[in-house]
């Protein structure tokens, strides 16, 4: 299957021999400007924003990355692209014989591209096939139920924490089908979503298998989750740092809370902000928020401040080697 090659450095705006810290650097500028949450146009920002975490989830890995650059020679940017091993190859995509027949599974609405699909797919089948009586191929066919197809979905935290439906397109060679899955609230990586039935159909009137979908979590410019706690970093100027202050702090049950930073504070401290995480499923509680406090420093300065910041360096007492 022919898919549009993707250009995942052109993506991020990096070259090709960029270090995994410039990678992530990118990832993070363009995720901030593109969030639909923070972005003028939230439809053409919503497909940017895919866009930009799908090539950081190959980029920012470097097995994917390894994979992605043996391409070499199969580079056609812009063009069609065939996925090497043939059909079924791909992330979301598998190709399984039965009785002699092929079924090339390709799915819409898992959040990756065809081409992430088909070049980086794990889906498999489990069990299934035809079969056939003691006599092999001219005696009585016995009934066999289908395999299992596995593919995986890349879902937001903001479907973690309320939960959503979506549309999940099957492109098989006889046609193609649409179905509607729910993504639970609450849920975590690497868990798995059951779709009955869904799988490669049986023979001989044996039963279809299941489909099960990976979950994987979609990158979020501000928070990183850890099961149901998230972590997000809190950029703190170095007089906050010094003399203290009030920071408001985004948070993903809608709108923003205060932390209360004292003084003296060091990069690295994390405010505990209780129940502010991902719903623990059906629970009804929730996780932590986490706000590590993170010092910069302003990357340009007018003549006024670098005068005022010597004046600092040149009145103060403090030794940060001693």
């Amino acid at each position: 299957m022919a898919v549009k090659f993707r250009d995942y450095y052109e993506t991020l705006g990096v070259p090709r021999n960029a270090a995994p810290d410039d990678i992530r650097k990118a990832f993070r500028k363009l995720a901030r400007k593109y969030h639909p949450d923070v972005a003028d146009d939230k439809v053409a920002a919503e497909e940017k924003f895919k866009e930009i975490n799908e090539a950081y989830e190959v980029l920012g890995d470097a097995e994917k990355r390894k994979k992605y650059d043996a391409l070499g020679e199969n580079w056609r940017h812009g063009g069609e692209f065939n996925p090497p091993g043939g059909s079924g190859g791909g992330f979301g995509g598998f190709g399984a014989g039965q009785g002699g027949g092929g079924y090339d599974f390709h799915f819409d609405g898992t959040g990756f591209s065809d081409f992430f699909e088909n070049l980086f797919g794990a889906s498999r089948s489990r069990g299934g096939g035809a079969g056939f009586g003691p006599g092999g191929r001219g005696g009585a066919a016995v009934r066999r139920d289908g395999g299992d197809i596995e593919a995986e979905i890349l879902v937001s935290l903001e479907e973690v924490m309320h939960g959503s439906e979506r549309t999940l397109s099957f492109r098989q060679p006889e046609g193609e089908r649409t179905t509607r899955i729910r993504i639970p609230k609450g849920i975590t990586e690497g868990q798995r979503i059951r779709c009955a039935g869904l799988g490669q159909p049986g023979m001989n009137g044996g039963k279809p298998g299941d489909l099960y979908l990976h979950v994987h979590l979609e990158r979020h410019p501000f928070f990183r989750a850890d099961e149901h706690d998230l972590y997000m970093e809190l950029r703190l100027a170095p007089w906050e740092a010094v003399l203290g202050a009030t920071v408001p702090v985004r948070n993903l049950h809608g709108g923003t809370v205060r932390i209360k930073v004292p003084p003296h504070t060091d990069s690295g401290t994390e405010f505990r902000l209780a129940g502010k995480g991902l719903p623990k499923g059906k629970s009804g509680t929730f996780g932590d928020l986490y706000a590590v406090a993170d010092i910069v420093t302003p990357e340009t300065i007018s003549e006024d401040e670098r005068k005022l910041w010597q004046a600092l360096a040149d009145g103060s007492s403090f030794e940060p080697r001693s």
